[in-house]
């Protein structure tokens, strides 16, 4: 009988040591062969399987390593934003600016030089109505004041700027929470609305830091439900500053059915403010007044909106403003937020949006920062148009 190799004499009395027998000598010596004569390819030991008694648990292997979740943010406090802003909208090269008060201040103002304070009003998109109205003002205060002097001219320019705007319209946004009959607390409601591509979701998102920063507690509603992103987006904003978002777990649920659940959840923990993001789709005007309908009519067997803000982008000038109709008709605005007013955009939009839709305009934005929208002031508007 040949005489086993030492090593498979070791592996023998370890396995049979080790109640494995016959069985596990064989093992062992095959094990060795492989090895042995496989071409140099060594093959890899699985863990031997545990023999585990009936009944007994096993936990799985959970990580201790803790999830670190992202700070709550602090917005900046509201008060004074648009003094701050300020700078932004003197550097957006206004036609209301500077370029009026050179023409206004010189010694003598011809039909040409009116003429041209008229084209400058209407490149900044004043539009025509409120333009012809400012000329004339202007052209009798200073024939009949004799106006040159440059500090003057600034104010009489201003205080005309300040009375197109309107300036006794309310410009409040109604975010104080409600008590029913019974006692059930509920939550002041804003539906945005708004055609798709204005930064709609993004003022959601704005909107709700502006109303922490003033002490309000919020819910977000994600009924934008036909775009994938929006929700995500939305959601995004609200974490960063503790504030929880209502949404469809699919794309292209029921908008009315998120809206409902934001508004509930709203009365339920006693939150101050629900901000619903509705879908911007212009496909058909009855199409999108039968879907914000819905959402009225379902949202308010909890409670009534208090706001509609139209969210508006400065930008678009005309084609803005006719979309803007159709919102304004169909679902009952009360108010506009007018964003992109710096870079490119003119500050004479302002007075035509309000004449053209009949409502006032309540917050601006000015840049691309999170706390870049601040509530309209009419005279801190004018005061930044002039610089």
């Amino acid at each position: 009988m040949n005489e086993l190799p030492w090593i498979e004499i070791i592996s023998a009395v370890v396995v049979l040591a080790g109640g494995g027998g016959i069985a596990g000598l064989l093992v062992a010596r095959r094990r060795r062969r492989t090895q042995d004569h496989g071409g140099g390819q060594a093959t890899v030991e699985r863990e031997p399987e545990v023999a585990v008694e009936p009944g007994t648990v096993v936990e799985p292997e959970v990580s201790t390593s803790p999830t670190r979740e992202a700070p709550v943010e602090t917005p900046a406090p509201t008060a004074g934003r648009l003094v701050r802003l300020r700078d932004r909208l003197a550097r957006s090269g206004s036609p209301l600016g500077a370029r009026l008060l050179s023409v206004l201040s010189r010694d003598s103002l011809t039909e040409d030089d009116w003429d041209e304070i008229e084209e400058e009003l209407l490149l900044a998109d004043v539009g025509a109505g409120p333009t012809t109205e400012l000329l004339e003002a202007l052209r009798t205060k200073v024939r009949v004041l004799g106006v040159r002097e440059p500090a003057a001219v600034r104010d009489l320019l201003r205080s005309e700027l300040v009375a197109l705007l309107e300036p006794a319209l309310d410009r409040t946004l109604r975010t104080e929470p409600t008590t029913a009959a019974d006692g059930t607390h509920l939550p002041a409601v804003t539906l945005v609305v708004g055609v798709n591509g204005t930064g709609k979701t993004t003022t959601v998102g704005k909107l709700a830091r502006v109303l922490v920063a003033d002490g309000r507690s919020v819910v977000l509603g994600a009924a934008d439900t036909f775009r994938a992103a929006a929700a995500d987006q939305l959601t995004t904003w609200g974490d960063r500053v503790g504030v929880p978002t209502v949404r469809s777990d699919r794309e292209g649920a029921d908008p009315a059915s998120v809206a409902f659940e934001a508004v509930a959840r709203g009365r339920d923990e006693k939150i101050d403010v629900v901000l619903v993001d509705t879908a911007g789709r212009l496909q058909n005007k009855a199409g999108l007044m039968d879907e914000l309908g819905k959402i009225v009519r379902v949202s308010s067997k909890v409670a009534a909106p208090s706001e509609v803000l139209l969210v508006l982008d400065a930008t678009t000038g005309q084609n803005g403003l006719s979309q803007a109709r159709v919102f304004a008709e169909v679902a009952g605005v009360t108010g506009i937020v007018l964003t992109k007013l710096d870079g490119t955009a003119k500050g004479g939009i302002v007075v035509q949006v309000q004449r053209e839709l009949g409502v006032p305009v309540k917050l601006i934005g000015l840049g691309e920062g999170p706390d870049d929208l601040a509530p309209f002031d009419v005279e801190e508007f004018v005061d930044g148009i002039l610089g």
